[in-house]
């Protein structure tokens, strides 16, 4: 199925959303929750399965729905239509304060893989399934981070990320980032989760114990403040409750 065609506005600078302009019959496929607004000629629906096969059976959509349901991710998935006589749009939202990234799939040889929260919404016709990692190392020691989404298609995909964003382009080269800091990558990556170092740098040199590295040819996309570590930050500050005094 060929990904529905959809024009696009990446509004605002620090915390950015998507506005999605949609032709007589469009539609695009969102996670639940993340819209923000839509004008009066849009219609959503809650659906089992993104949408990108329509011969897909019962029993396939609940196959794909279990595996989503493995990356904490809702079971069903909105999907949002233009059902008037002219254009209309329909605006997306990041759960987090950072930036909405739009990606051309086709222009990424028809797929990116991306951390499980990242993907935002994406034209209909887009296969949004799990990948795992093929590494071992990657499932003993990433934890959560070495489930993976995988975006095919031909159309437009948006996925968001934790304040800026940088797309770095890697030449039969090796990059090993922060797991918390990695995005999307395309899948001319190799894909792996390693020990930082040695035990001293590990303890003592505040970079977290684990790394990903990423060999290869072809894009990464890397966030500067992952959600995880604002939230550490913000915990920190809070003031401790000084204990009660029995008088």
């Amino acid at each position: 199925m060929n990904s529905h065609e959809v024009d696009y506005t990446i509004i605002g600078h620090d915390i950015q959303m998507v506005e999605i302009e949609l032709d007589p019959g469009e539609s695009v496929v969102a996670e639940a929750g993340a819209m923000a607004y839509m004008e009066q000629d849009i219609r959503f629906e809650t659906k089992m399965g993104d949408g990108s096969d329509p011969d897909q059976g019962l029993l396939g959509k609940m196959f794909s729905a279990g595996k989503r349901m493995v990356t904490g991710e809702s079971v069903f998935m909105t999907h949002f239509t233009n059902e008037g006589s002219g254009k209309s749009r329909v605006a997306f939202t990041a759960p987090i304060p950072g930036s909405v990234i739009p990606v051309d799939l086709a222009g990424e040889g028809g797929e990116i893989i991306c951390q499980r929260d990242a993907f935002l919404v994406a034209a209909r016709g887009t296969a949004i399934d799990i990948a795992f990692s093929r590494r071992l190392g990657s499932g003993f020691f990433g934890g959560e981070g070495f489930i993976l989404q995988s975006l095919k298609g031909d159309g437009k995909a948006f996925i968001h990320a934790g304040g800026s964003v940088i797309r770095k382009e890697l030449h039969n080269e090796t990059l090993r980032i922060d797991t918390g800091c990695l995005v999307a990558f395309t899948p001319g990556i190799d894909y792996d989760i390693q020990l930082a170092g040695g035990l001293k740098s590990m303890l003592f040199g505040g970079e977290g114990l684990l790394l990903a590295t990423l060999s290869g040819t072809g894009s990464v996309w890397i966030q500067s403040m992952p959600f995880p570590r604002l939230m550490d930050k913000i915990i920190a500050l809070i003031p401790k409750p000084e204990p009660r005094r029995n008088d």
